[in-house]
Order: structure tokens, then sequence, then C-alpha cells
């Protein structure tokens, strides 16, 4: 045995840089419309103005041959999940804005292009590199980490969904994206009987235990139940039992949303039919499966399942989450099982809830101890009822959020709700254009209580 102690993990503590890209006179219209409406809510006003542009001028490069690369922020990788929430809230500037619809058509390039690189990949490098090395098997060069997470896939046709809907056009042929996708989730429905995939992470290289997949890096054991295996969850880490049902949720929503585009932007019925059945099987295996009585709470959903008896009850603050099914558009706000699910999660059943002197909401096991995110705060306003109970929900939790960034303007990863100084992720541009789509999606119901 060696004598000298391993290197330990790999730590970023990237500064965010300074604006490297002009707001386009569409950005600045926006800007100045939401500040007139929150005249009002000056705090509000003034996190708005500085979240929205921040993806767009400190993340986005561009690439050859017309793609566009997103940094998440402080990490200088490109997450396929983040990315396509990164440049969700100027989607809807596409149509009328060349130089918004070029660059966010960039971005559906590059997802297509790393998923050819390697369909299994969570996160990608800019340039080729080994931060994980150490992982078993090791990732290739342009992959910055190999944690097969299904909403990646998944983020990949939302993104093109929205934005296909936004402009009518696409950049690319979708088909051999989507027909890459459906081979991997297909093979994932039965992960232990088809797939080649497994990921380790040497017990001295591990951040936190859930940096790595047990069972020789296959994952927790489970049975078939129709739904799509994942390794990990939206946060990088490891499930507890492999069926992720918001991811599953987020699947078949994306499904059926692809299913549609090809068959009236191709004409292909056979490539449509494909993924009907898809979403079909995991839909089925989500309410099969993916459902159980809580003796307080009623029928809900569980985060996790294993189909074989076996369900973790709990929420987590990265979406796809259970809290944002509507959202994702996979159920009615007003749902049942979905407002059983909410009451659960938004309380001290889900492990991850935390109340505190200066807020309340979800957090996440990636960061432990007493954290809230705001991405769960955003996303608990985005899925509130249209009622006058929801619409006060929603203001107040847009407060919430102005009173909590300690003073810098933008949203963090996380924040102690007892001390919202101390936060995690400085440079977190996710959280930032989340904040952003947010006030846009609720603009009508803020200002009408300025």
């Amino acid at each position: 045995m060696s004598s000298h102690p391993a290197p330990a993990p790999p730590v970023h503590d990237v500064p965010m840089p300074e604006p490297r890209r002009d707001l386009t006179p569409a950005m600045f219209t926006v800007i100045s419309q939401v500040r007139a409406r929150l005249a009002g809510r000056p705090e509000l006003a003034t996190l708005f103005t500085q979240c929205f542009p921040n993806t767009w001028q400190t993340t986005l490069e561009d690439l050859p041959e017309g793609r566009t690369f997103v940094q998440t922020g402080d990490i200088p990788a490109m997450w396929l999940r983040d990315s396509a929430a990164q440049v969700s809230p100027y989607l809807a500037l596409c149509a009328a804005d060349p130089e918004v619809r070029r660059t966010v058509a960039g971005v559906l390039l590059q997802q297509a292009h790393l998923l050819e690189t390697d369909p299994y990949a969570n996160a990608f490098n800019r340039e080729p590199g080994n931060e994980y090395h150490f992982d078993v098997p090791a990732p290739g060069p342009w992959v910055w980490e190999r944690k097969f997470e299904l909403d990646s896939l998944c983020s990949v046709l939302w993104l093109a969904w929205r934005l296909w809907r936004a402009t009518g056009e696409l950049p690319l042929d979708l088909r051999p994206t989507l027909e890459r996708i459906l081979e991997v989730m297909e093979t994932e429905q039965d992960h232990d009987g088809r797939s080649d995939y497994r990921f380790e992470r040497p017990a001295e290289y591990c951040v936190l235990p859930s940096d790595t997949l047990v069972r020789g890096g296959r994952g927790a054991a489970h049975a078939p139940t129709g739904m799509v295996w994942s390794g990990f969850r939206p946060s990088d880490d490891a499930c507890t039992y492999p069926y992720l049902v918001p991811a599953n949720m987020f699947a078949a929503v994306v499904l059926r949303q692809a299913a549609q585009l090809v068959r009236e932007l191709y004409g292909d019925a056979e490539l449509a039919g494909r993924a009907e059945v898809l979403a079909a099987d995991i839909r089925e295996g989500i309410e099969t499966h993916g459902v159980t009585e809580h003796p307080e709470f009623g029928r809900v959903y569980a985060y996790e399942t294993d189909g074989l008896g076996h369900w973790l009850l709990m929420d987590d603050a990265n979406v796809p989450s259970l809290l944002a099914a509507p959202y994702l558009g996979y159920c009615r706000a007003d749902d049942p099982t979905y407002l059983n699910t909410r009451r659960m999660i938004l309380s001290d059943a889900n492990p991850h809830y935390h109340v505190g002197e200066h807020a309340a909401g979800i957090g996440s096991a990636h960061t432990p101890g007493r954290r809230i995110w705001p991405i769960a705060l955003c996303m608990q306003a985005l899925t509130a009822q249209d009622t006058p109970e929801g619409r006060a929900e929603v203001v107040a939790l847009l407060d919430t959020l102005a009173r909590t960034t300690a003073g810098t303007g933008l949203m963090h990863e996380s924040f102690d709700p007892d001390a919202p100084d101390t936060y995690s992720r400085p440079w977190f541009a996710w959280a930032n254009s989340l904040l952003a789509e947010t006030v846009l999606t609720r603009l009508d119901v803020i200002a009408e209580r300025a």
C-alpha cells in the first residue's frame, strides 16, 4: 500500500465573471417592463434585474458549427439538465429576437452533439479533460462526469419541444437524437437484464457516500416496472431506489411531446408511436408502482421505488422533483394525489424540509444540514394553485427569495434559513434563471398585490 495519501476530491471556487455578452434590445424591454410592474416591490424588481440576464451574460459561449456551450456557473462544465433550465426564461423571446433564437438553438445543437458523445453522461467538458479520471469506468475526455440521470435525456427533448413551439422550427433533425434517447430509455427499463452501465467512485474520492452506486456499480436491487432506471438524482446523488419517480414523470411528458413533434414536423408516425408506447409504459409504471398510502396524507407519490415493495417518501429541491410535477406537465396543480404529496413534502414528513427564522422550504441531501434551496422555493411558487390562498403563497415566497440573498442580489444553491448570510455557490446560474422564470410566469399575481 502506498504511503502517500490519496488526492482530495476536486474543489471548485470560480469567481463569477463580469458581463461578457450584451443584452439584446428585447431583453432590455423585458427588464424595463417587469421593473415597471414591480415598482411596489423594489427588492424583487432588483432581484429580477440581476437574475434574468445572469445566464446570458456570464455562462454562454459560442462554439463552431453554431453550437453554444453553457457553463453551469462556478463549475466549468455543461450539464444537460442545467443548460436547458438556464435558457428557459429566454425561450419566449426566440420568435422575435434572432440573436436569442440563434443562441438557444445553439444550446440544443450542443446538447445533441454531447448525447452522441456519451448518452449516459450528466455533464461535459468545454475542452478535453479528466476531472473524474478515478471513476470506474473512467469517463472519456469530453465527459466531466458520467453519472446516468434520466432527467438529462428528458431535458434535451424538453428544450427541443419548447423551442419548436416558440419558433415553429428546429436547428437540426431531431429524429437521430430521439432515437438515441429511446434506445437508452428502453434499455434501462430492464437495467439488470440489458444494460452495461455501471458507475463506481473510489471511497477516497467520495465527498458523500451517495457519490457512488452500490452493488458493484449496478445500483440497488430492483424489479422491472415499466419505468426507466436511473442511477442518480438531479442533485447528482445516487438514488436509494433506482426508479426515480419525478424523473419518470418528466420522461412520460417529454416523450409524448417528442411524439407530437416528429409526427407534425417530419411525418414520422413510426418513431412517434415508439415514443408514445414508452411514455404509456412509464406512466403506467408510475401509477402502479410509484404511489403508496401514507397514514397521514393518504395516496401519495413516492420519490423513489424499487418495484419490490419499497418506497422512499421525501422530496429533493432539484428539478425534476415531486413538487414540480405540474410544472413538468405530468398532472394538474389541483390533482388530488399531487395535493396529498405536496402536503407531505412541505412538512416535517419530508426529511429535507426545513423551517427557520427567515424561510421554510425544501433542501437536498446534496447540501447536508439545515439548508433551503431557492430552486425549491421558486418551484413552490410556480406550482401553487390559482386560488386566493395560492396567490398569497406565491407573493410570500417571492418576497422571501428577495430577502434572503445576503445582499448579493442573486440566487444561491442553498442557504441557512436561520442565517441567510450562510450560503453555498454564489454563482449558480440555474437558480438565477428559475427565479427570473418564476417572476415572469407569476407577474400578474405579484403585480396585483404590489
